[in-house]
């Protein structure tokens, strides 16, 4: 499992659809990801998170073939969230969720 604090507020680049969020995990080091969305399932908030597409025009395939994270937000003693990777079983349940989600958006 890894815990990680965001190192910055999410950060729109060029397109707003474009949501850019820096994490910091446990070791220091720095991963980019791009914000997909937040979810709340069972009253808790979660991150829907995958790795930044470099190509704008990304076939139907490379999209099913995306990298998606999802973490629970939570929060340290001094109140700064942190971000955690919760078990598989609530993250296929989370996944489960955002894909019902979008499927009512596409409709």
């Amino acid at each position: 499992m890894a815990d990680y604090e965001n190192n910055n507020e999410m950060n729109n680049m060029e397109d707003d659809e474009d949501q850019l969020i820096e994490l910091i995990d446990e070791e220091g080091n720095s991963t980019l990801f791009e914000h997909l969305a937040t979810i709340e399932y069972q009253g808790e908030p979660y991150l829907v998170l995958t790795t930044p597409q470099n190509d704008v025009e990304s076939s139907d395939d490379e999209a099913e073939e995306m990298d998606i994270h999802i973490l629970k937000i939570e929060q340290d003693e001094q109140g700064n969230d942190v971000y955690v990777t919760p078990d598989e079983d609530v993250m296929e349940e989370v996944f489960n969720e955002f894909l019902r989600l979008i499927d009512e958006e596409e409709e």
